[in-house]
């Protein structure tokens, strides 16, 4: 596991905001609204991603999951044109899903840490880890959400997933 520093821009995304456990009812209907507009759009450009965190004063591990806070993303090549998510989320409103909390974000992360992780999710916290010692010797702090971007599906036995957190400078603004 070899962390690297990277800087990424702006990302245009149908996301889907809300709190609760990764892999509970909230969560997994929120991947499904996110899909089914997606699918009406024509697919989407990227792969599931996640921005998580937590409103608590204890390191985010330490924190029950049905607490934790995530936007669930989907990047699009670009920003849709004007009507088209509207069609989409009428579209897709027949699936059940519930469309009506897909939105277009656009973000921008500036410089990351990340590392490829390869294995179960329980297993993250020993790459977060060495994301930590790697900030931590070069001097950086947290600057924004832990983000997820999983490159296989969640019931891959060798699951692959990049962590990536956004830094500054300690002692920088933000």
């Amino acid at each position: 596991m070899n962390p690297e520093l990277a800087t990424y821009g702006p990302v245009t995304c149908l996301n889907v905001t809300g709190l609760g456990e990764p892999g509970g009812g909230e969560h997994l209907s929120a991947i499904g609204a996110l899909y089914a507009v997606a699918a009406q759009m024509g697919g989407p450009a990227g792969p599931l991603e996640g921005l998580w965190w937590v409103e608590d004063d204890r390191p985010g591990l330490e924190v029950p999951r049905e607490l934790w806070r995530w936007h669930l993303l989907l990047p699009l090549a670009g920003l849709p044109e004007p009507g088209v998510v509207e069609r989409a989320r009428e579209a897709a409103r027949l699936s059940g899903a519930a469309v009506d909390r897909v939105r277009v974000a656009t973000f921008t992360e500036g410089e990351c840490v990340e590392l490829l992780h390869v294995g179960p999710f329980s297993e993250e916290y020993r790459s977060l880890a060495v994301m930590e010692e790697f900030m931590a010797e070069r001097g950086l702090v947290v600057n924004g959400p832990h983000h997820e971007v999983y490159l296989t599906p969640f019931d891959d036995p060798e699951p692959r997933t990049v962590l990536r957190q956004p830094v500054r400078a300690a002692g920088g603004t933000t």
